[in-house]
């Protein structure tokens, strides 16, 4: 079986760069020339049209599921369309929708997001430890299963979470120990191509957590936060992942506002929005290459 990290590093390595698209929709930020007789629409045209410019230059999308369910069943509609779109044209699909719950309620949360026959059926989903190993393992067993991946939240990149995620457990930053209680999942999901499906979060604004998460898991996938709009710098960034011919490797890193929202794309109309989008994605690349 192919799994979720094998088709995932065989795609930034034919990229040269590890930029994931966060597809995150705000109605007050969409271009003019995108709206529709409601906002389900208005999102739907807008995120179609970025599929179709980003779907040769990026690996791997995230959308984020709250931003959908906001809008009620409509939304979900969208959502489920994006997800089957953005599949048909090569790219990954990883769910951002925090789950965290045991037993027979998060094996429920797998099967929807996890199995060929889910409501969402996704490559990856983000999940909460904080319940414990219970929480994780219906993930990674149903992931085990059908080759896809589970992103465990260990180090974000919000202000707020510091107030936890850093506090000190017999020594360690809670993070760590977090990081390090992955090991066993990170072998069970281990792939052909060196990294396991057990994918982490890390970010941007705390490169030496990065640093110390990858002792832990090393060869667990990244997701890299807080990169962009939220302050970080592409060495931030990159920190943690592995540097290669090809570019860096081992985990992706996540950017929705700075390349969704350009400047002045808002009012901008065809050629004008497409070469708005397509420069904002350019750089993103760029940046994280030429680091």
């Amino acid at each position: 079986m192919v799994t979720f990290a094998d088709r995932l590093s065989t795609r930034t390595r034919e990229l040269g760069h590890p930029l994931c698209l966060g597809l995150d929709p705000y109605l007050e930020r969409i271009p003019e020339m995108f709206r529709g007789r409601n906002e389900p629409a208005t999102v739907r045209s807008f995120l179609l049209a970025v599929l179709e410019l980003a779907r040769e230059r990026v690996a791997i999308v995230k959308p984020q599921i709250s931003l959908f369910e906001r809008m009620g069943i409509g939304g979900l509609e969208v959502l489920a369309e994006l997800i089957e779109q953005a599949r048909s044209h090569g790219l990954l699909v990883l769910l951002d929708a925090k789950r965290g719950d045991i037993g027979h309620t998060a094996m429920g949360y797998a099967q929807a997001y996890l199995s060929p026959n889910g409501f969402l059926d996704v490559d990856a989903v983000t999940v909460s430890p904080y319940m414990g190993r219970d929480a994780i393992e219906p993930f990674v067993e149903v992931a085990a299963a059908h080759g896809r991946g589970v992103v465990v939240l260990v180090r974000n990149s919000n202000p707020g979470a510091d107030r936890f995620q850093t506090l000190s457990i017999d020594g360690r930053p809670l993070f760590e120990v977090v990081a390090c209680s992955l090991a066993g999942f990170e072998a069970r999901l281990m792939g052909g191509e060196g990294w396991s499906s057990l994918a982490v979060t890390t970010s941007a604004l705390a490169p030496d957590d990065s640093i110390r998460i990858r002792r832990c898991l090393p060869h667990a996938l990244f997701l890299v936060l807080g990169y962009g709009a939220q302050g970080g710098g592409a060495r931030g960034a990159v920190a943690g992942l592995e540097r290669t011919p090809a570019g860096y490797e081992g985990g992706v890193v996540n950017s929705s506002r700075g390349v969704l929202y350009p400047p002045g794309a808002i009012s901008a109309r065809g050629s004008d929005w497409e070469m708005a989008l397509s420069a904002a994605l350019s750089r993103a690349i760029h940046d994280l290459q030429g680091v």
